[in-house]
């Protein structure tokens, strides 16, 4: 009887989501993809105790998110066929063991090698964004994707301020890495316990599954709009958040790494907000919605632009306009995709996030070459210029459609 009471519950697709289940997919989602992101507040002393500069350092970040693109690419794929519980616990029991090891990593080309593992491992959220989906039923699948969604970027950012306390306080970066492992020991034994097992809905071979995706891509030109705004904002996105640390470091702010890993409560109060973009995607405005976001976006870069200066208001409000526009951007992608095709959502979850992740890693590189070159007004200008080529890309679909 013991045995029996413990084994996992199982649901049906579309059964519908208690609150409390909400929330916990928010959080798990929220804690795992922090993983990806603890090194950024941490790059100026990770380059000072390995003697390299901070184009060498914010290759870290870069690493950590092409590999989470592969990840996507190769792993998520895996949730239309495969158990969802299992494979969220063996992820999360995976990345507990890559940051253990990073926190003894001797030099900065071997942590940045268990940082390609770890992106490859860390491909929990995505998946969890598309379980909550196939759980929700039809009248809260909006409101749930944004709620999860907001779990999930607010762990993005949240992970810059926990990093940056955590290793102010113990006095060596290397604790953070080390508080992660045992997170996601604690994560992956929860999740075990509370995660209700689906129906697997498709039976298929792994490479006719990975060719499926490019059928699908091929197929739905929605999915490929939303892809193309997914890259573009969040390789601006990537942009700040890679070089915000040398220029918080710097003058004239000389901020120390709590302070710098701070600036994600800002951006987590912009990805709460922006939970209220599932509702008006429930109501058919994601075409205004996402309109209106972009143009937010863009002007977050002027804004952030005069922050590199004297204006220390402009870069704060900067980064909330950022994070508001970036993660509304985001909800009301997913939510347009997940209406496509509701058996394929872990494969629509992989072409989406895929190509937004690479989205990230080319921003990440920009930035860092850019602040190398001209410092602080050469990202903004690298962020602009995605936000403009996103503007522009709406801007001309909007007017084919009213055609």
């Amino acid at each position: 009887m013991a045995k029996t009471a413990s084994a996992p519950r199982r649901a049906e697709p579309g059964a519908g989501m208690s609150e409390r289940m909400v929330a916990l997919f928010a959080v798990a989602g929220g804690l795992a993809v922090a993983n990806i992101y603890y090194a950024q507040p941490l790059l100026t002393a990770i380059a000072a105790e390995f003697g390299v500069g901070s184009a060498t350092a914010a290759l870290l970040v870069t690493v950590t998110t092409a590999g989470y693109a592969l990840g996507l690419a190769l792993v998520v794929p895996l949730a239309d066929v495969l158990n969802r519980r299992r494979l969220v616990v063996t992820l999360l029991s995976v990345v507990a063991a890559v940051q253990a090891a990073s926190a003894f990593a001797p030099s900065v080309g071997v942590l940045t090698a268990i940082s390609a593992v770890l992106g490859v491992s860390a491909v929990v959220a995505p998946l969890m964004v598309a379980f909550g989906a196939t759980l929700a039923d039809d009248r809260q699948r909006g409101r749930v994707t944004g709620t999860v969604m907001s779990g999930v970027l607010i762990g993005v950012l949240l992970a810059r301020t926990g990093g940056g306390l955590i290793a102010e306080v113990a006095g060596d970066w290397r604790a953070v890495y080390l508080v992660a492992a045992v997170l996601m020991v604690v994560l992956a034994a929860v999740l075990h316990r509370t995660l209700p097992d689906v129906p697997v809905a498709t039976r298929m071979r792994y490479p006719a599954l990975l060719r499926s995706v490019v059928s699908i891509v091929r197929e739905e030109p929605v999915l490929r709009l939303r892809c193309a705004y997914g890259f573009l904002c969040f390789a601006g996105f990537s942009a700040f958040w890679a070089s915000s640390a040398f220029l918080l470091a710097g003058e004239p702010y000389r901020f120390g790494e709590a302070v710098i890993g701070a600036f994600g409560l800002l951006g987590a109060i912009g990805a709460y907000a922006a939970r209220v973009t599932g509702r008006f995607l429930d109501r058919g405005w994601e075409k205004a919605t996402t309109g209106t976001l972009l143009v937010l976006l863009l002007l977050s870069w002027g804004v952030l632009a005069l922050g590199g200066g004297t204006w220390p208001v402009a870069l704060v409000v900067g980064v909330l306009l950022l994070d508001l526009a970036v993660q509304g951007v985001q909800v009301t992608n997913l939510g347009t995709v997940y209406a496509l095709r509701p058996e394929a959502r872990s494969r629509i979850t992989m072409a989406y996030t895929g190509t937004y992740f690479l989205g990230g890693a080319a921003g990440s590189a920009l930035s860092g070459a850019a602040y190398a070159a001209a410092g602080w007004p050469a990202v903004c200008l690298v962020g602009a210029v995605l936000a403009l080529a996103a503007v522009v890309l709406w801007a001309i679909q909007t007017l084919r459609r009213t055609r």
